[in-house]
């Protein structure tokens, strides 16, 4: 059963959220404020975040780049409840590791429904002992440990930085439109615009260092991963 953390400080929506959630077969986890959806996410490892910006003691950022920023908690997939919409807030949050955003107010059905999405797309449960890594170049991709390697030195990657990579390294010297990767990487029934696709892709070039100028941009269409290293 795929436990998912509910952090906001108004108790009625938690509430109202946590309830939705176990009655769609979730096991859920609540959370007040960051410090303490901190140590509840480090202590139970949850399979999802649902996370408010606005906390009374630290800003639902602050706890995205706390998150982040641990090996234990990086993989676990953010998304950020806000009643902000600018395009600014969300190209900040993506810069941290943010997953995905629903802005408030939302309908809890769609809420249930893009939790599901997401958590389908990081899913894991299908891995076997099968070697299955990609090796290009100085780059070492492990889906099955969810593990990336450049120059056999660990990178850290964010759950959709992860996915990214993984479609460019599937699809060797194809173009990916900002369309199809949306589809690919965030879902059909994901509502972002195509800003996010390349905010991520900045994101990746740089922890891919010089292996980051194998993603080339195709003007006014996408990018495309090299053919060959």
């Amino acid at each position: 059963m795929p436990s998912i953390l509910v952090v906001d400080d108004e108790q009625d929506l938690r509430k109202v959220v946590e309830f939705n959630l176990k009655n769609a077969g979730f096991e859920v986890l609540g959370a007040a404020t960051g410090a303490e959806a901190i140590r509840m996410a480090q202590a139970y490892l949850p399979d999802l975040v649902l996370l408010d910006v606005m906390l009374p003691d630290i800003q639902g950022t602050q706890v995205c780049q706390t998150l982040k920023t641990n090996p234990e908690t990086r993989s676990i997939p953010i998304v950020m409840l806000t009643a902000r919409g600018e395009e600014i807030d969300r190209v900040v949050g993506f810069e941290l590791g943010v997953d995905d955003y629903i802005v408030k107010p939302f309908s809890v059905r769609e809420l249930v429904l893009r939790v599901r999405a997401i958590l389908k797309r990081f899913d894991k449960s299908d891995a076997s002992d099968v070697d299955e890594r990609i090796r290009f170049g100085g780059i070492e991709f492990d889906p099955i440990k969810h593990r990336v390697k450049i120059d056999s030195e660990e990178v850290k990657l964010t759950a959709t930085e992860f996915k990214l990579l993984e479609v460019f390294l599937t699809n060797l010297g194809k173009v990916q439109t900002r369309e199809s990767l949306l589809a690919d990487v965030w879902g059909r029934d994901i509502n972002v615009t195509p800003r996010t696709v390349d905010t991520h892709v900045k994101r990746l070039r740089e922890k891919l260092g010089s292996y980051g100028e194998y993603v080339e941009t195709v003007r006014g269409v996408g990018y495309r991963f090299v053919e060959e290293p």
